[in-house]
């Protein structure tokens, strides 16, 4: 796997080498020696997947304590938006995102470690998305940033987004409890 620059320190895009041929394709959707090498040091517990039709947006969640989950987000089918927003307090990029296209076409993917609020729009007619978490989901852990918040101004790259009544009830990011603070 090679590794595509971000703007925000330990967001990481991992670019696998895939090999095609006139059957199809072959990649390595993960090996745990590769990750390790590249700097992702951390144990993977629960895989998850969903399905979603087109303009809908999930996010951003995160969760907080010793529930708290990185995640290695990747798509099977179709193509998504997906971002992170850095939630760490004191950080030199606290409350600024980063955005990357994933899908079946590019293979990439996004590693979010904790500390980052975590959303994505699908941009095809639907989306197979697939992460896998360094932690147990948690509800009592589980917080939500406003996907539409102004402070924050994600273009989701959609004029008429889909999303929960859950979502929908998203904190405002200059509300949000100080719960992963910054260490250089």
């Amino acid at each position: 796997m090679d590794i595509v620059e971000t703007r925000i320190d330990e967001i990481v895009v991992l670019k696998p080498k895939v090999f095609g041929d006139s059957r199809g394709y072959f990649y390595e959707q993960y090996r745990e020696d590769v990750l390790q090498s590249l700097g992702i040091k951390h144990s993977f517990v629960q895989d998850n997947v969903s399905k979603s039709i087109k303009n809908t947006i999930r996010g951003l969640h995160y969760q907080v304590g010793e529930f708290a989950q990185g995640k290695l987000c990747h798509v099977l089918v179709g193509k998504v938006l997906d971002v992170a927003v850095d939630i760490r307090y004191g950080s030199p990029t606290y409350g600024k995102h980063y955005s990357i296209e994933l899908s079946d076409d590019n293979h990439l993917f996004y590693w979010i470690p904790p500390g980052f609020a975590h959303g994505f729009a699908v941009l095809s007619d639907f989306a197979v998305f697939h992460y896998k978490c360094t932690a147990y989901y948690n509800r009592n852990s589980e917080r939500a940033i406003l996907y539409n918040d102004k402070d924050l101004a994600i273009d989701w790259k959609t004029d008429s987004p889909v999303v929960s009544d859950k979502d929908l009830l998203g904190t405002k990011f200059s509300e949000i409890a100080r719960e992963f603070i910054y260490t250089a």
